[in-house]
C-alpha cells in the first residue's frame, strides 16, 4: 500500500485567477479613490483659506494696523500672501514664501501647486483689513476649484465676516451656493 500525500503550494492556474480578480477590483476602485482624495484635497485647501481670513482679520486688530491679503495666479499654480504694506508689495515665490518689497511685512504664504489639481481663483487681488473695526475692502467671492467640477466659494463680506458654500451642493459639507 503505497501512501498518498498531498501537493502544497498553488498552482500557476490558481495564482492567474487570484490576479485577475485583483486587476478587476482595483480597476473599479481606482477611480473612485482619485475622486476621494481631490475631494480632501479640496476641503482642506478651502478650510484652510476660511482659517487663513479669519486669522488675517484678528492679525489687523491685534497689531492695529491694516493687513491684507493678496491672491496670484501663475502657470505653475496658484497661492495666497497674508501681508502688511501695499498689495503689489509682496510677490508670490516659486517654491519660496513671498517675496516682500519696501515696509511690508510677509505673515504667511500658501502655495496650491498645478500639480495637485486644485486652484483658487478671485474677484479681488486683495482684500485689506480694517485694525480698528475688522471690516475688509473689497468684499470678494474666492473660489477654490477642483478638477472634476467640485468647488467650494468663500463670500467675504466688507464686515470681514466669510460664508462658504459648495455650487449645487458638489462638496459633501457646504450648502448650496
Amino acid at each position: 500500500m503505497q501512501k498518498q500525500h498531498r501537493q502544497r503550494g498553488t498552482t500557476l492556474l490558481e495564482l492567474a485567477i487570484v490576479g485577475a480578480v485583483a486587476a478587476v477590483i482595483f480597476a473599479t476602485v481606482a477611480p473612485s479613490m482619485r475622486g476621494l482624495i481631490e475631494t480632501r484635497r479640496l476641503d482642506g485647501a478651502a478650510a484652510e483659506l476660511a482659517t487663513d481670513i479669519q486669522f488675517v482679520r484678528s492679525e489687523a486688530v491685534a497689531r492695529n494696523q491694516p493687513v491684507r491679503v493678496s491672491f496670484q495666479a501663475s502657470a505653475g499654480g496658484s497661492c495666497y500672501v497674508l501681508h502688511t504694506g501695499a498689495a503689489a508689495q509682496c510677490v508670490c515665490g516659486a517654491t519660496a514664501p513671498a517675496q516682500c518689497s519696501g515696509d511690508a511685512v510677509q505673515i504667511k504664504t500658501v502655495l496650491l501647486p498645478a500639480g495637485e489639481r486644485i486652484s483658487l481663483v478671485s474677484n479681488a487681488a486683495s482684500i485689506l483689513f480694517d485694525p480698528l473695526h475688522g471690516t475688509s475692502t473689497p468684499s470678494a467671492t474666492l473660489r477654490v476649484l477642483g478638477t472634476q467640477g467640485r468647488a467650494v466659494h468663500h463670500v467675504v463680506n466688507v464686515m470681514g465676516r466669510v460664508r462658504s458654500c459648495s455650487p449645487l451642493a458638489t462638496m459633501p459639507g457646504y450648502p448650496s451656493c
